[in-house]
């Protein structure tokens, strides 16, 4: 046997015959220990700095220094190969475990990482040497992978097409020279958070032994070759089993119908209106997994035009994350198509993995295309799937579930609704899980995400996904009225007193200027992220509630003549839980705290917060305002940024 290739792209997949580790090779327990020290372990992912950073390794185009995380080399040390194979092993006793079957069988899956073929080498070989099957399906997108999970764990256990659960190789929006691994069940979403601590304490276990090279030598070398080679060959099988089920499941969650008939029928009324009134949009993939998901032929299904830029596999031309900068190529090349043609309004950038996606629009007032900030997407998802569910009588019955650090412009919304807002800390699992909670209990949740990230979740999918974005809009934008009934945007419009500013050929300008103000910080901004020397953050934020209190009093009477504000509360958020922290700071633990500040009739006029980083060795920091300004903004962030320093410098010295 030798090197298989991937047929669409022509990347290679592995060679069957030639183990990725070699015995005379192996590195020392003291060598891995070292490396793994840099990982990042949690329920969002597990994730480190993979790609080998030599003088000779290709860097990523933006990358201004030599930086190992800017590496594209599609090569991995030899100690990250042993955590590795660590790493699946942890991953496959789980699912022998859970799966309650002598031979389970999992979906595997890569985003457009150049190490990921060599990471997913060795899950092939440690997991089928454990007698677990892998039906691999080689570059797929975060939410493709999971929809097929769900549907695959539907299936009798005697079908072709049966899973047990999913490991997913990825790390998201970290740059390209990161990697890392998701895990899941068969249900269509990631471990929670109490399922996946089990398995950390397991891998470190596994790390921490008496030699975990030898360990995972052993486990590469126990794979049978022509299993591998099986394997390997079936990529382009697999990816086929997942597209289809991943459409059909799209187009239950952009409907919200079960049955197949309703959702062709509200499918096609927006398919109608796109065709009478042409809607454009622009798609810069930036190289990742959605360049070979279901994207150009969801558009086209709409009747929607479109153009598609970088949309192929690791043509990375910017920034991974699609934030800030890595947007102003969808802004110049929209500019462009509206230019020629102005039915073209909308564009959007996804991550690597394909399961965020953030827009740009083109702005009718400025007549330039801009984009919109992560908050905002999140708010436009909120509001159309709100409109839609009030239109069917349903939105006093519905819980939009949110982290903690999103913006509190989405109870503005909600409240026009009579709908209800909770918060779960920062961490998609941790929102789904709330979410998950709040069904149980009755409640209708058909939107939940993290809104400073912009991804929405939309019902029955448990992952973000940029075609969930573009379905809620375009039956915001399209979707003529029910009978008896406004259209969409003259509802929201109704409800928020705001009646005088509808226009019957309204367009998403029109939609975007409609939001309630609020000025809100960008995770991703640099001024967001701090870098604290305390690595107890119990003690960080005991001593910032000293200082807070402190400069509370100096400050009172600014905040109450510039803001109206004259009251505040903490609120504490671990897991799908939030509750008062507002006389012990510190019962936040590891988790978000935000302080919330509210003018005399108890209205809340804005909030800061503050959060460590689980998949990144930084110190989140953020504020929101009610109709402020960037520079309303700007002062409460320095405030905060002001007081974590205190307190970081405080506890670091003492």
């Amino acid at each position: 046997m030798s090197m298989i290739f991937h047929p669409e792209t022509g990347f290679d997949i592995g060679d069957p015959d030639i183990a990725p580790l070699a015995l005379e090779r192996l590195p020392s327990r003291e060598t891995v220990l070292e490396n793994a020290s840099s990982l990042i372990l949690s329920a969002s992912g597990w994730r480190k700095i993979f790609a080998l950073h030599t003088h000779d390794a290709e860097m990523a185009p933006w990358s201004l220094e030599c930086q190992a995380e800017d590496s594209l080399s599609t090569q991995i040390s030899d100690s990250d190969k042993v955590i590795a194979a660590l790493m699946a092993k942890t991953f496959g006793e789980f699912i022998l475990a859970a799966a309650g079957t002598a031979k389970p069988t999992v979906l595997l899956g890569i985003d457009t990482r150049p190490t990921g073929p060599t990471i997913a080498d060795i899950f092939v070989r440690v997991l089928t040497s454990m007698g677990i099957g892998v039906h691999y399906c080689f570059i797929i997108s975060a939410p493709e992978i999971m929809a097929y999970a769900a549907y695959a764990g539907s299936l009798p256990s005697d079908s072709e097409q049966h899973a047990d659960g999913f490991a997913y190789i990825s790390a998201s929006h970290n740059p390209p020279g990161h990697n890392g691994i998701k895990f899941g069940l068969a249900k269509g979403g990631v471990l929670s958070a109490a399922e996946i601590a089990p398995l950390i304490t397991r891998l470190k276990a596994l790390l921490s032994g008496e030699n975990p090279s030898a360990e995972a030598y052993s486990l590469i070398q126990a794979a049978i070759p022509a299993v591998v080679a099986e394997c390997f060959s079936k990529t382009q099988h697999w990816k086929r089993q997942a597209l289809s089920a991943y459409i059909l499941f799209s187009h239950q969650v952009i409907t919200g119908e079960a049955e197949l008939e309703g959702q062709r029928l509200l499918l096609d009324m927006i398919a109608e209106q796109c065709r009478i009134r042409p809607l454009g949009i622009v798609a810069e993939l930036n190289g990742s997994a959605r360049s070979l998901s279901m994207d150009s032929s969801f558009l086209e299904s709409m009747n929607l035009k479109s153009k598609f830029y970088n949309a192929h596999p690791r043509n990375f031309v910017h920034r991974i994350v699609p934030e800030g900068d890595s947007l102003n190529l969808c802004i110049k090349k929209l500019d462009e198509m509206h230019t020629a043609d102005s039915s073209f309004q909308l564009g959007y950038v996804p991550d690597c993995d394909g399961d965020r996606g953030n827009l740009v629009f083109y702005d009718r007032h400025l007549a330039q295309s801009r984009l919109l900030e992560a908050q905002e997407v999140f708010a436009l998802s909120c509001l159309a799937e709100l409109a839609f569910l009030h239109a069917q009588g349903k939105a006093s019955q519905c819980a939009i579930v949110v982290n903690d650090a999103t913006s509190m412009r989405i109870e503005a919304i909600a409240s026009r609704f009579g709908a209800s807002v909770f918060r779960a800390e920062t961490g998609e699992a941790n929102v789904v899980d709330l979410a998950d909670s709040l069904a149980r209990k009755g409640w209708l949740v058909r939107v939940m995400g993290e809104g400073s990230n912009g991804g929405t979740i939309i019902s029955p999918s448990r992952v973000r996904d940029p075609l969930s974005t573009i379905g809620a809009l375009l039956k915001l934008l399209r979707l003529p009225a029910l009978p008896g009934k406004p259209d969409l945007f003259k509802l929201w419009l109704e409800l928020s007193g705001q009646e005088a500013f509808y226009r019957p050929d309204y367009d998403l300008t029109d939609i975007v200027y409609s939001l309630p103000g609020w000025a809100t910080t960008s995770v991703f901004e640099k001024r967001a992220a701090l870098k604290v020397a305390t690595e107890d953050k119990t003690v960080l934020k005991r001593i910032y509630q000293r200082i807070f209190l402190a400069e509370l009093e100096r400050k009172q009477g600014e905040l109450a003549r510039r803001y109206g504000i004259v009251s505040w509360k903490a609120m504490a958020s671990i897991g799908i839980g939030e509750k008062d922290a507002s006389t012990d700071f510190s019962a936040s633990g590891s988790g978000g705290l935000r302080i919330v500040f509210s003018d005399a009739g108890g209205r809340p006029k804005a909030f800061i917060w503050m959060r460590g980083s689980g998949t990144e060795p930084v110190f989140r920091i953020m504020a929101d305002v009610d109709g402020g300004t960037s520079e309303d903004e700007a002062y409460f962030l320095d405030w905060q940024t002001s007081m974590v320093r205190a307190a970081d410098s405080e506890a670091s010295s003492a």
